[in-house]
């Protein structure tokens, strides 16, 4: 009974078990596995466009409608002596303290 421990011959006993009860039922079982395939590959590929279609229409739209970045420069009043430290009690234009 050595030969049974070998993966080959067990695997052969369970094909031929697979042959003899579930023979009628192989060939719906390939239909459905290929159908299966065809509608997973075609939705892969439907998501690749999909993606693709978006990132040409993002890179489209945001060169069209990309402004720019509106602000005031706001000039210090006695710029010789502006160092950085606010505790000389100037104050910006506009009479908002910094």
């Amino acid at each position: 009974m050595g030969f049974l421990r070998e993966p080959w011959v067990i695997g052969i006993i369970v094909l031929v078990i697979v042959l003899l009860f579930f023979a009628p039922k192989l060939p719906a079982m390939a239909r459905s596995l290929g159908q299966s395939f065809r509608i997973i590959k075609s939705e892969v590929r439907e998501s690749k466009n999909d993606a693709q279609d978006q990132s040409a229409s993002a890179q489209a739209s945001g060169a069209k409608t990309e402004s720019p970045v509106e602000g005031t420069i706001v000039t210090p009043v006695n710029p010789q002596q502006n160092t950085g430290n606010s505790t000389t009690g100037t104050t910006p234009p506009g009479g908002t303290t910094v």
